[in-house]
């Protein structure tokens, strides 16, 4: 067989396995939306079984044959070449892969089915003790991940490569150090500014039915297509990229309050639009895949806040929102969009602000390195999570559920996971910076005329067009001219809040 040949049946087998995860995800979607109570412990199975048929499909022998044929030819001579960019990813995959033992993989996705549904009902219930023994089991299980696959310095190491290769616990111990550093102060002058927002406007009457329509209609305008994905209401709102013509976003909807379901819409539609602008044509090789979890993320993150929360995105869709909700026929556009950017302390990560949302993150980063290492018990968690974010927010934690039970998370297993939108928000920023510096002014005219194509385009060609081709710090730097640095993230914050408050 020859270098082409060995090439050509790898990404056949990858493609065959992007097929066999597709079903995964379409059965994942159901379970946290439509599925009977009572389909729990089959799903559970189901689940188990495909994950297992797709680590022994990926963990063939053949294929670790098959990619080094392909490593050892020309076909790897350009380091960003298709080739070269598919066989370095699936060579990092196989590596992990066949480290970690089937048995392993098909517990992991039993007790993370179950988990799900039984994290759900705690949740409504505020019963913490029915959801600590499956979240007991998932941390030991995430433990013999971490050992299977190798580590240095701290299990989560290992777990991290999972969601943003090349990223430590040192990384991130020095990146939320520093931004605490530098936002902390500026929090607190925010806080202390005589200048505060009306945030009882976004408290009022908002009929769900028009919330979904408005939301949607926002959804479009920004460009997800939705002959190519659907909507639909879950408890906690996420994006399902099934594949190629299928991606499917969730949002909550909460009738007395309007940023939790149209934020989250913007937010799930920036996920999604990174997927339904990957290449179709690699669906299944790492060419077909999102560069990285932070990478995603700033898609999601960028649409919410840089535009979603931004002057120029209510110039056009405030005369619209006031037609829609009765509740704001007396609310003036800057009364909203001040209360729309209020900033303090609260309760719950994905109703927080901009200045205060990397908190959350850290909290939860402390929290999830002391349950590996087994400083923590899951036992003690909502004791150690109470306490931690009273120092952290300066505020009491009144029940588990907008406490320790807030995130479907680590009920998926997805430890290693949340510091990906700290990442995520600052990949966003410096985005947003090199499109201003490339467009200038211009963007914000785009917005204001409710045209969005030049920043989708701009995203689809520099970010979403090259799936795996580079890691996140390369694309990063090719994106935007400089490393990630959180220099434009934080100066973003301080312009925009500082006039707002009229703090310097």
């Amino acid at each position: 067989m020859t270098a082409a040949e060995s090439y050509a049946e790898l990404i056949r087998r990858a493609k065959d396995l992007g097929v066999l995860n597709s079903c995964a995800a379409v059965l994942g979607w159901d379970h946290q939306t439509y599925m009977p109570t009572k389909g729990g412990p089959l799903r559970g199975e189901q689940m188990a079984f495909l994950a297992s048929l797709a680590h022994q499909k990926f963990t063939d022998p053949k294929v670790g044959e098959l990619l080094s044929a392909v490593e050892a030819s020309d076909l790897v001579s350009d380091p960003v070449s298709d080739s070269a960019a598919n066989a370095r990813e699936l060579r990092r995959a196989y590596d992990r892969a066949t480290k970690i033992p089937q048995s392993l993989v098909e517990e992991l996705a039993r007790v993370t089915t179950q988990a799900q549904q039984v994290w759900e009902q705690a949740k409504k219930k505020n019963d913490y003790a029915s959801y600590r023994p499956l979240l007991e089991q998932i941390v030991k299980l995430k433990r013999d991940e971490a050992d299977a696959v190798g580590y240095k310095d701290h299990r989560y190491n290992a777990l991290i490569e999972e969601y943003e290769p090349g990223t430590s616990v040192a990384d991130l111990k020095e990146l939320f150090a520093g931004l605490t550093a530098e936002l902390a102060p500026l929090v607190k002058k925010i806080v202390a500014s005589p200048k505060q927002p009306d945030k009882s406007v976004l408290e009022c009457e908002f009929p769900i039915d028009r919330q979904k329509v408005f939301a949607e209609a926002a959804a479009v305008a920004i460009g997800f297509d939705f002959n190519a994905g659907r909507l639909d209401t879950t408890a906690h709102p996420f994006c399902s990229g099934v594949g190629p013509g299928d991606c499917r976003i969730t949002t909550r909807y909460n009738p007395r309050f309007f940023n939790e379901a149209f934020f989250g819409v913007l937010h799930e539609t920036g996920h999604a639009m990174y997927e339904q602008n990957l290449p179709a044509e690699h669906f299944g090789t790492p060419l077909g895949v999102a560069c990285s979890f932070g990478i995603h993320e700033s898609q999601s993150r960028l649409w919410e806040n840089q535009v979603g929360r931004g002057r120029p995105f209510w110039d056009h869709f405030f005369p619209r929102l006031k037609q829609t909700f009765h509740s704001l026929a007396d609310v003036s556009k800057e009364t909203f969009y001040f209360a729309i950017n209020d900033v303090r302390p609260s309760l719950i990560r994905v109703e927080a602000d901009e200045a205060t949302y990397n908190l959350h993150i850290a909290l939860r980063f402390e929290l999830e390195l002391a349950l590996l290492s087994g400083d923590l018990a899951t036992g003690d968690l909502p004791g150690a999570w109470n306490d931690r974010f009273e120092t952290l927010f300066g505020l009491k934690v009144p029940n588990d559920v907008r406490g320790c039970l807030q995130d479907i998370h680590w009920s998926f297993g997805g430890i290693g996971y949340f510091p990906t939108y700290t990442l995520g928000n600052l990949y966003a920023a410096q985005l947003m910076d090199a499109v201003r510096r490339e467009f200038g002014t211009g963007i914000e005219d785009d917005f204001r005329a409710g045209d969005f194509t030049r920043l989708k385009g701009w995203l689809n060609q520099n970010i979403h067009r090259h799936g795996q081709r580079y890691r996140a710090g390369e694309l990063c730097r090719r994106a935007t001219g400089m490393p990630l640095s959180p220099k434009p993230f934080v100066s973003y914050l301080s312009e925009k809040f500082g006039a707002l408050y009229g703090v310097c």
